[in-house]
């Protein structure tokens, strides 16, 4: 029953970091054209736009907040694994397991805290500078909400959260089971291997 429900979460991640990460790209591209943009009006038209400094931070947001989940699946956080490489196999095992519990907590709590900042008081707020040029084809300006620049939060711990439950169930088969085959084509958080 283990296997298969790290089967199921395994592919559902992979699927959706696949996208996540693909977004995370296009956010990116889309935050060094504005940068660029800014740099062209400021330094070359000597008329800064008020804009893009807001817009790039939104986009740098997201293109982290995307990004992380897959940094946390692959290992790819700064992390001192020396102690759990030097400690026996089953007690390395059983030190990740809590510290995976112990992320799970925290990241339940970042997962409340995007969701209290997207839906909540925090989220009513607009932007000082970002708006909807809609006045440029007939309709109304509209400005942006800051709920979604915060709900890069609300969806990065929550995909962090999908992952941490994965690595859980991956951690309490090779505590129970020993090693077992990888079902994802992602190689998993370093600290859950064990020593080489």
């Amino acid at each position: 029953m283990l296997i298969r429900a790290l089967r199921v979460f395994s592919a559902i991640n992979t699927r959706v970091l696949l996208l996540a990460r693909f977004s995370a790209s296009l956010a990116l591209g889309m935050m060094v054209i504005v940068i660029l943009l800014q740099v062209f009006f400021r330094y070359v038209l000597n008329d800064a736009l008020s804009w893009p400094d807001e817009l790039s931070r939104f986009l740098m947001l997201w293109m982290a907040c995307l990004m992380a989940p897959s940094a946390f699946r692959w290992g790819g956080f700064v992390a001192i694994d020396m102690f759990i490489r030097n400690l026996p196999l089953f007690m390395g095992r059983l030190l990740s397991l809590m510290l995976l519990l112990m992320s799970g907590t925290v990241l339940w709590v970042g997962v409340k805290h995007g969701y209290d900042h997207t839906l909540g008081f925090a989220g009513t707020f607009t932007s000082s500078s970002l708006r909807l040029p809609l006045d440029l084809i007939g309709m109304e300006l509209i400005k942006v909400k800051l709920k979604y620049m915060y709900a890069s939060l609300f969806i990065g711990t929550g995909l962090m959260l999908a992952i941490n439950i994965e690595l859980l169930i991956r951690c309490i088969i090779q505590i129970i089971y020993g090693d077992v085959e990888q079902p994802s084509i992602d190689r998993p958080a370093i600290y859950i291997l064990g020593p080489e």
